[in-house]
């Protein structure tokens, strides 16, 4: 059964965070309406590194087209907010105010609806900004940690709009949750600055309780003496030693007895000592195998390892493959596996019910519904 089966969402959103709260809200079963402009969402024409956000983040999804400046258009829009248990934007502060869509209109309509807004900052003086996810990687210490000294670099993901969506979907379904009490919908707004704010936490942490500010990831000490990427015959893994026991484990399966003996190695802060020692040892011992037969001996005694893969590597992967692909058909026809959603509940995985729609696909559908004459005036 689909957790979110009989949840209605109206989504006004475009590009990744907005998108992203709405797909997930889809993947778990509700009904998620998306208002287009006559002339479709303008990410679905984004070129380059946003070339792959409207097929990745709106499945599960109906697609109608509405002119929100018109009379025609805002009835319906006033006859789905009626109808709608949630309503997803992400525009620019005051954007949909301006419309007669802003939070107090639309509980003039609904007082029961969610209202899930998605933006750069929360209350306070930058309120007002625009912001995008490199903005808030930048302005929040992530793009720091993440390069050299001098040289911060964005994550190789949207990592912030993604994982806002998460804070987003968790406001959401908790005031859903609050609502079978209370009658009553909520205000929810989740943001990019403070998302960025709380993923650096642990670093303002390591400061307050090391009293040294973190370094850059690339420059930090490492809480264990085998945490690196190596090199080897034919490729790249990375390859962890966590505990004293999978030290042991290391020393018994490359014949590093030697090591094996040496009480100063016994623990880890003795190992973390030894690095300079330890490391270009490893990386000669790693270099003479190829990746597939190192990967098979530290799998066999229960090392954390990685081989270093490009994202369309994973479509390869035999787990992935197994459960956690979505073959989707995208509005030109072309054929597509992207990631499910990484869950299970009751050991199922949120199912694909749509794959990412047309241009105002459903648009006649959902004006049928309403008892509008799709014929009529009403989309534009």
């Amino acid at each position: 059964m689909a957790q979110l089966d009989g949840v209605r969402v109206l989504e006004f959103s475009h590009m990744v965070m907005g998108p992203t709260v709405g797909m997930i809200l889809g993947d778990l079963g509700a009904e998620v309406i998306k208002v287009e402009p006559l002339e479709g969402d303008k990410t679905r024409r984004l070129p380059g590194s946003g070339a792959g956000y409207f097929a990745m983040y709106n499945r599960n999804k109906r697609s109608i087209t509405v002119d929100l400046k018109s009379k025609e258009g805002m009835k319906v829009i006033r006859e789905l907010l009626a109808r709608s248990d949630v309503l997803i934007e992400n525009f620019r502060g005051g954007a949909l105010d301006k419309l007669g869509l802003g939070y107090d209109a639309v509980r003039a309509i609904n007082p029961a609806i969610v209202y899930q807004s998605c933006k750069g900052f929360l209350s306070g003086p930058y309120e007002n900004r625009t912001a995008l996810d490199e903005v808030a990687q930048m302005m929040g210490g992530l793009a720091y940690m993440t390069g050299p000294t001098g040289r911060p670099l964005r994550a190789g993901a949207s990592v912030i709009d993604v994982t806002g969506a998460l804070f987003g979907v968790i406001g959401v379904l908790s005031a859903l949750l609050a609502r079978k009490d209370t009658g009553e919908g909520a205000n929810v707004r989740a943001s990019l600055f403070e998302t960025t704010a709380f993923l650096v936490g642990q670093h303002i942490a390591q400061g307050a309780v090391t009293g040294t500010p973190a370094p850059p990831m690339p420059e930090r000490i490492s809480a264990w003496a085998v945490y690196d990427v190596f090199d080897t015959s034919d490729g790249q893994i990375f390859v962890a030693v966590v505990s004293d026991g999978q030290w042991q484990k290391l020393c018994a399966e490359f014949d590093l007895s030697d090591w094996a003996d040496i009480p100063d190695l016994a623990q880890n802060p003795g190992r973390v000592a030894r690095r300079d020692r330890i490391i270009p040892h490893l990386r000669a011992v790693f270099g003479a195998l190829s990746t597939a037969e190192l990967s098979t001996r530290v799998e066999r005694i229960g090392l954390p390892f990685a081989p270093i893969r490009k994202p369309d590597d994973l479509l390869e992967d035999p787990h992935l493959s197994a459960h956690g692909l979505h073959e989707m058909e995208l509005p030109d026809g072309t054929r597509v596996r992207l990631p499910a959603l990484p869950l299970e509940i009751d050991g199922e995985r949120p199912a694909l019910r749509r794959s990412p729609p047309g241009i105002g696909a459903d648009t006649d559908e959902v004006l049928s519904w309403l008892g509008i004459d799709p014929a009529g005036p009403a989309q534009g």
